[in-house]
C-alpha cells in the first residue's frame, strides 16, 4: 500500500479550495456535498485534477477518509460565514480484520449512511 505524505489541510489549501468549488456549485449540505464533489473529482472538473490528483492533496473520498474530509468541509464553510446544515460528526471505526471479511461494500456504506443520520 502506498503511503502519501500529511497534506496540509488550511483553509486556505487546495483542498479548501476544492470545497469551495464544489459548493459554490451546488449549495447543498452534507452528504449531498459529498455526492456532489464526488462527481466533480471523477469528471475533472477542478483544475483538472482526478481523485488521485485529490487525494495528494488531502482530499480522500474512501470510507476512512471521510471524517477529516467532513471536518474539512465544516470548517471551510464555517470560515465562508456560511450558515448551512453543520456537518455531522462522522465516527468510523476501523472493524476488525474477521469484520473486514465479512463486511461488504454495501454495509460499509450503509453503515456510514447510518452513522452520519441520513434515511
Amino acid at each position: 500500500m502506498e503511503s502519501r505524505a500529511i497534506a496540509d489541510m488550511s483553509l486556505t489549501s487546495d483542498a479548501a479550495d476544492f470545497v469551495r468549488f464544489c459548493y459554490r456549485r451546488r449549495r447543498v449540505g452534507w452528504p449531498e456535498l459529498y455526492d456532489e464533489m464526488c462527481q466533480v473529482a471523477s469528471r475533472g472538473l477542478f483544475r483538472g485534477w482526478g481523485p488521485a490528483e485529490l487525494a495528494d492533496r488531502g482530499v480522500g473520498f474512501s470510507l476512512f477518509g471521510t471524517p477529516a474530509l467532513a471536518q474539512l468541509v465544516q470548517r471551510t464553510l464555517e470560515a465562508e460565514g456560511d450558515r448551512s446544515p453543520r456537518v455531522a460528526a462522522v465516527l468510523v471505526r476501523r472493524p476488525s480484520p474477521r469484520e473486514a471479511e465479512e463486511e461488504s461494500p454495501v454495509e460499509l456504506r450503509r453503515t456510514l449512511v447510518r452513522a452520519l443520520g441520513v434515511a
